[in-house]
C-alpha cells in the first residue's frame, strides 16, 4: 500500500483539475443557500460521471495511447470536433481559474496599486493574474512533467490538510444546526444553480482527455506502472474530489447558511467576502487556514490546466497532421499564456459572454465525451482484459443518458 500510495501521480493531476471553481465556488455557494440539501446532487452526479472519467486513465494504461489516439481511430471527425472545441474553449477557461487564483492572492498578499503597462492601466487581480501565469509557466516549462508530478501532491496535502482542519474547526466552532434533508430546488435561479452545480462536478468530461496524456508521461517515469496501479491511482484522485467537494458544502453550510450574504461578481471581491465570512464566523486564527485551502484549492487548477491544454492540443495536432512537432508543446502553453492575457487586458467587457459560451459547451458536449470514451473502451481498440465489467456497462448507459437529459435541461434554462 506504501508503494502505491509513493507512485500515485496523474489521478492527483485530475483531483488538482477537477478541485477548482466547482468546490471553491460552486460547493460553498450550496452548503451557503441549501446547507446540506443538495448533497444528492453531488454523489448523483459524481457516480455518474465516474466511468467516463476513469475510460481516460484506463485506456491510456492498457494500450500505451492516449484518448486522442483513440479518437482518431474512431474517425478523423471525432478528432476535429474535440480540436475545434478545445480551441474555443481553452483560453476561457484558463482565463476563469487563472483570475479567481488571482483574486484570492490579491486578498490574501500585497495588494498591487492600480499601475500603467506599456500604456494599460491594470488592476491588482490583473497584476496577480500575470504573475501566476508566469509562475506556472515557469514551473511547467523548466520542471515538466516530473515536477508537476511531484508538486501536485505537495499541493493536494496541504489543500486536504487545510480544508478537513477548517470543517473540523468550524463544526466546533459554529452553533449552527444542520439538517440532513435533502432539497430539491423549485424557482428558475435554484435550478439554474443546481445545475451548474452539477455541471462541473467534479469537473467538465474532457478532463479524462487530459487524464490520459498524463498517465502515459507517468509510464515514461515509472516503468511498472501498470494498468491496475492507473486505475487504483485514479480512484485514490476521484475520491478525493467527492470528499473535498463534501466538505467545501459542509463549510458553506457551516458558516454562511441563512446568513443573507450575497456574492459580488468580482474574483477579488468574492474571495475578499468569503474569506472575511470565514474570519467573522470561525475568529481571526481561521484566515490563514481558510486562505491557504481557498489558494491552493485554485492554484492548482490554473498549474493542472496551463498544463493539460497545451499536451493535448500538441498531441491533437500531431495526430491530424501525421507529424511531430519539437516544439509542439512549448508553442501552445505560450499561445494560451498569451491568450489568457489579452482576454485579462482587453476584453474584459466581454468576459461574462465568454464564460457563458464556455460553459454551454461544456454542459452540452459531455454527451460526447461520455459517449466515445464508452465506444473506445469497449471496442476492439481495448484490449478485451481491460474493456468494462457488466456493472460498468450498466453504470455506462444510465450516466450516458444521464447526462443527454442533463443537457437538455440545462439548455431549456438559458
Amino acid at each position: 500500500m506504501v508503494e502505491k500510495l509513493k507512485n500515485l501521480g496523474p489521478g492527483l493531476l485530475f483531483a488538482g483539475a477537477a478541485i477548482g471553481v466547482s468546490h471553491l465556488v460552486q460547493s460553498t455557494r450550496a452548503g451557503a443557500d441549501f446547507g446540506l440539501g443538495l448533497i444528492w446532487a453531488l454523489f448523483l452526479v459524481t457516480l455518474f460521471k465516474y466511468p467516463f472519467f476513469q475510460y481516460g486513465p484506463r485506456y491510456a494504461a492498457a494500450t500505451g495511447e492516449s484518448l486522442l489516439d483513440g479518437y482518431k481511430k474512431l474517425g478523423k471527425s471525432t478528432l476535429i470536433a474535440y480540436y475545434v472545441l478545445t480551441l474555443g474553449t481553452m483560453f476561457v477557461i484558463q482565463m476563469a481559474v487563472t483570475i479567481v487564483t488571482a483574486g484570492i492572492a490579491s486578498t490574501l498578499f500585497y495588494e498591487f496599486e492600480t499601475t500603467q503597462i506599456g500604456g494599460v492601466a491594470l488592476n491588482s487581480v490583473q497584476i496577480w493574474s500575470i504573475l501566476i501565469l508566469a509562475i506556472c509557466l515557469t514551473l511547467l516549462l523548466f520542471g515538466k512533467y516530473k515536477l508537476l508530478d511531484n508538486l501536485i501532491k505537495v499541493i493536494i496535502i496541504i489543500l486536504s490538510i487545510s480544508t478537513i482542519a477548517a470543517v473540523i474547526m468550524a463544526m466546533f466552532n459554529t452553533g449552527t444546526p444542520l439538517s440532513i434533508a435533502q432539497v430539491l430546488p423549485k424557482n428558475s435561479l435554484e435550478i439554474a444553480f443546481l445545475i451548474a452545480f452539477m455541471g462541473w462536478m467534479p469537473g467538465p468530461l474532457d478532463i479524462s482527455v487530459w487524464h490520459s496524456l498524463w498517465t502515459l508521461e507517468k509510464k515514461k517515469t515509472q516503468v511498472d506502472f501498470s494498468t491496475k496501479g492507473a486505475l487504483f491511482d485514479f480512484n485514490v484522485g476521484y475520491i478525493g474530489t467527492i470528499i473535498l467537494g463534501f466538505c467545501f458544502v459542509l463549510l458553506g453550510a457551516l458558516v454562511m447558511f441563512s446568513s443573507g450574504e450575497t456574492f459580488h461578481s468580482s474574483a477579488g471581491i468574492f474571495a475578499g467576502q468569503l474569506i472575511d465570512m470565514y474570519t467573522k464566523s470561525l475568529g481571526s486564527w481561521a484566515y490563514i487556514i481558510i486562505g491557504v485551502a481557498a489558494f491552493t484549492t485554485m492554484f492548482s487548477t490554473t498549474l493542472t490546466t496551463l498544463d493539460a491544454s497545451p499536451r493535448a492540443m500538441d498531441r491533437t495536432s500531431e495526430l491530424l497532421l501525421d507529424r511531430t512537432f519539437k516544439f509542439g508543446y512549448l508553442f501552445w502553453i505560450v499561445l494560451l499564456c498569451l491568450g489568457t492575457i489579452y482576454i485579462f487586458l482587453f476584453l474584459g467587457s466581454e468576459m461574462g459572454l465568454l464564460i457563458k459560451i464556455a460553459t454551454i459547451l461544456s454542459f452540452i458536449t459531455a454527451p460526447f465525451y461520455a459517449i466515445i470514451n464508452y465506444i473506445l473502451i469497449s471496442g476492439r481498440h481495448t484490449p478485451k482484459d481491460w474493456q468494462p465489467s457488466k456493472n460498468m456497462h450498466v453504470l455506462s448507459w444510465f450516466g450516458i443518458l444521464f447526462l443527454i437529459g442533463f443537457s437538455a435541461w440545462y439548455l431549456t434554462t438559458l
